[in-house]
């Protein structure tokens, strides 16, 4: 419709005759003519010819051959049609029902081939794909591949996969990719350390997918993001922004850069053995420089040269020093003034008991906050049933029984009295969490042996056993209602010998010949 505004113009304008007008356009006399006498037919005037778009212009002036064709057919109501498709999820609804609800109401109406066309042609207009334009240093694109990478174990025959972490700069597209064990949290955050570290920098923004290890939710109510990769992220000044939800485009860079790493790296591994993840990751090392120094045939340079040239200059300085894996938690302090962490048990301050605490947690230390604020820290413990208690933390009567009391000097008590009060002692401490707690019971009944003496204790602490009583005020019972003489004199007597050659502080018969 170029060529009919410029004869139009040349004719309307500038007064120009048709030998002219062909001169200037090279268009034929006879087509100009045809072209100034529908102009002439039209009633439009030149402002009009150039407000109109070449639709609305050919519709005006060559009816005969435009393509626009008003139906008579009644359009289906596409807003309605989006909005019961955007439900289909839940309520299982198909174009295919929709269509035939349109039907009903018009008889004479599209086919569904047509209708259907006239749906996807509204959703095209109605979603437009947006270009993206990646800022020098910005963003880096993370993600997972698909295709993994078998691992054989030499020891067991077993085949775990390997699964590859994918990392994509937005302005330069120069590439990470690292093997780790899995995609959980752990493995998940060593490869951003490792990743941040090959290129020297940090971006201002990582764009991650949905998985759980990053984002716990990502919906109409907000982004939840996983504390721990939160804290990643905080210590390297990094700012999240998760892909949305099915939506492939938000990281189209970490799609195209997957795909490529699978068919230039991962793709030469298929007929290699691989005994370990460390081994993968030294031979995925010089297949990533050569991937990353290839030239790009439309940019005629490298995608190391485009990093060096846009993203290095203006990623962020990374840290002195190297981020810590942490796990984040939050715990009850009991009221013994311990939080337990994984069967272990570690102590605070005893102004925090029944206060819920957060614990953030390596595989070295334990730190105890309370509102953000430090109160206790230990070393991680790893033995079932451990216990790490601070002096400090207990209140001053704990401190003084503490001070007086400790599992060694307990230990050599009981083994002074006799054999079923060290069985006793270690009974008790099998019981609780942490040892202090079994210091007033311990002491409570070696201390019976003053009032009673060794033998009768020892007596009453057998019986004890046999009969799985366990407290002090039975135990006390038992020796006050002496229960153990319920035996017969001979099953006695032979217990008392027993206890008598047993006992270092008691001479035999021998003694006196």
């Amino acid at each position: 419709m170029k060529q009919v505004r410029d004869v139009l113009q040349l004719h309307s304008v500038m007064n120009l005759s048709l030998r002219r007008i062909q001169g200037a356009t090279g268009v034929a006399k006879s087509t100009i003519s045809d072209y100034i006498r529908r102009f002439k037919t039209s009633s439009l005037s030149i402002e009009q010819i150039n407000i109109l778009n070449d639709d609305e212009l050919k519709l005006k002036l060559f009816p005969e051959h435009s393509s626009i064709v008003v139906s008579k057919k009644a359009m289906p109501d596409m807003n309605y049609l989006y909005k019961e498709m955007t439900l289909r999820k839940k309520t299982k609804i198909t174009l295919q029902l929709l269509w035939e609800e349109y039907k009903e109401s018009n008889p004479d109406g599209y086919q569904y081939s047509q209708f259907r066309l006239h749906y996807r042609r509204y959703k095209q207009r109605l979603n437009p794909s947006m270009r993206q334009v990646h800022l020098a240093g910005e963003k880096l694109f993370v993600d997972y591949s698909g295709l993994t990478v078998p691992i054989h174990n030499q020891r067991t025959g077993e085949i775990e996969q390997a699964q590859i972490f994918v990392a994509v700069l937005g302005a330069s597209g120069y590439t990470f990719v690292h093997a780790t064990h899995s995609q959980r949290q752990e493995d998940f955050i060593y490869s951003h350390v490792e990743c941040y570290n090959f290129f020297g920098g940090v971006p201002n923004i990582v764009v991650p997918d949905n998985l759980k290890s990053a984002i716990i939710s990502n919906n109409k109510n907000g982004i939840v993001v996983n504390e721990s990769y939160a804290d990643l992220n905080r210590y390297y000044s990094v700012a999240i922004e998760p892909a949305r939800p099915y939506k492939p485009k938000d990281k189209s860079k970490a799609e195209q850069g997957v795909q490529a790493i699978q068919r230039y790296i991962l793709a030469r591994f298929r007929h290699q053995k691989f005994f370990s993840v460390d081994e993968l990751n030294q031979a995925l090392a010089p297949l990533l420089d050569r991937y990353n120094d290839k030239v790009i045939k439309h940019l005629q340079k490298s995608r190391t040269e485009l990093f060096n040239e846009l993203d290095q200059p203006y990623l962020n300085p990374l840290p002195m020093n190297r981020y810590v894996y942490k796990q984040f938690k939050i715990a009850k302090v009991n009221q013994d003034y311990h939080i337990t962490l994984e069967k272990c048990n570690y102590s605070v301050p005893f102004k925090y008991i029944k206060e819920d605490v957060e614990v953030r947690y390596s595989t070295q230390s334990v730190y105890v906050y309370s509102k953000n604020k430090l109160i206790a820290s230990h070393p991680r413990l790893r033995r079932v049933g451990d216990t790490s208690t601070l002096h400090e933390h207990m209140p001053n009567e704990h401190q003084y029984v503490n001070e007086k009391m400790n599992p060694l000097r307990l230990r050599s008590w009981a083994k002074n009295i006799g054999e079923y009060s060290s069985l006793f002692v270690e009974d008790a401490f099998e019981e609780v969490k942490h040892y202090p707690q079994a210091y007033r019971k311990i002491s409570a009944v070696l201390s019976l042996a003053k009032l009673y003496g060794n033998t009768e204790l020892e007596l009453a602490l057998m019986y004890a056993t046999k009969m799985r009583i366990i407290t002090t005020k039975s135990i006390k019972s038992i020796l006050d209602k002496k229960l153990y003489l319920i035996k017969s004199a001979n099953n006695i007597t032979s217990v008392k010998k027993s206890l008598f050659d047993n006992h270092t502080n008691i001479r035999g018969a021998d003694e006196y010949k």
